[in-house]
């Protein structure tokens, strides 16, 4: 198994907490990991996006040109990275902010609800969870028990009031991918 994914969206839509958990999570399992992050010039409201790159094999480059999966938060991450997902790959992406028709017939899209879902948690905040959950459904990269796991053992402590609503998250999130 080698996949390379970006996650994408505006500064605070959190596309680089949910590739680090992604990454963390496949560290935890024992996998080779890089996890590149990327960000615009504003903390908020700019340009955000990370690679991550998971294997079971050592990894020879954390550069990626054309991702297996881009998870992409808003419109503008859509227009970016859907003509670099390689053929065969997958697109899963927040429906609630992006009405886009896909434009190609080789890669699989997913549209999720994200910030509906995230909303019914009582936080839509929490999209970006939701979308990781997704794409961990379809990739079948790593289990949603090994995302869940490096919640509880990575999420700062700040945050650990969110743990069991971004547990759930994560479970929607697959849930909903798995019904498109």
């Amino acid at each position: 198994m080698h996949e390379e994914i970006i996650f994408s969206g505006f500064g605070g839509q959190g596309a680089l907490f949910a590739g680090q958990l992604l990454a963390y999570a496949a560290v935890d399992a024992g996998k080779h990991v890089t996890w590149i992050p990327s960000y615009g010039p504003e903390m908020r409201g700019g340009t955000a996006h990370c690679t991550v790159v998971v294997s079971d094999e050592p990894i020879g480059s954390p550069l990626v040109r054309r991702p297996t999966a881009v998870v992409a938060l808003n419109l503008p991450s859509f227009d970016k990275y859907e003509s670099l997902v390689k053929p065969g790959g997958l697109l899963v992406y927040n429906s609630s902010l992006i009405a886009e028709p896909p434009q190609r017939s080789d890669i699989r899209y997913v549209p999720v609800p994200a910030n509906e879902i995230g909303e019914t948690l009582g936080n839509v905040r929490q999209a970006n969870v939701v979308l990781l959950g997704a794409l961990l459904a379809i990739t079948e990269a790593l289990p949603l028990d090994a995302a869940e796991s490096a919640l509880d053992a990575h999420l700062p402590e700040r945050q650990r009031r969110y743990l069991a609503s971004n547990k759930e998250a994560l479970r929607r999130g697959a849930a909903h991918a798995l019904n498109v």
